[in-house]
């Protein structure tokens, strides 16, 4: 929520940003949709070099089922992912590794976001202090959402 001074200028409005003098990060927002079918399409084609690519190993053991590996959990981490490199906002010549990227399920269910190397470096030369994610799968899709923030 923006609380907006009487005489707000249009940029300042659209961004929802402090005075133009501020060295705050602006709050970014990541969203992204994946079909379910894509990511069993790639583990059908690709197998391990899919998952051990894309996923890390925190990832994959929090997708295990007593069916197997859910693909729709995965799904949701990919989307997760994707989420996350528009928040970061790289470069074209910064490319992210996925696995820089991983989505992790704490005792109580809830999900986080942890980056490591590339992903890290880019967040913190962003001031990105904070992520947080959400997760959904229905329907044969996967969403997710990443909302970000400056250092507390």
């Amino acid at each position: 929520m923006c609380s907006l001074p009487r005489d707000v200028d249009i940029p300042r409005l659209m961004s929802c940003q402090g005075p133009a003098d501020s060295q705050a990060m602006q709050s970014r927002v990541g969203i992204d949709l994946v079909e379910v079918g894509a990511v069993e399409e790639s583990i059908g084609i690709h197998q391990d070099r899919y998952l051990q690519r894309v996923y890390t190993a925190r990832e994959l053991a929090d997708c295990r089922t007593p069916g197997g590996i859910s693909p729709e959990r995965l799904a949701a981490r990919f989307a997760a992912k994707e989420a996350t490199i528009k928040v970061l906002r790289p470069g074209r010549d910064q490319p992210v590794p996925w696995n820089s990227i991983g989505v992790r399920s704490n005792p109580a269910g809830d999900v986080e976001l942890e980056l490591s190397g590339d992903a890290a470096r880019l967040a913190e030369g962003a001031g990105v202090g904070e992520l947080a994610v959400s997760l959904t799968h229905e329907g044969g899709y996967a969403a997710a959402i990443v909302v970000a923030g400056g250092d507390r």
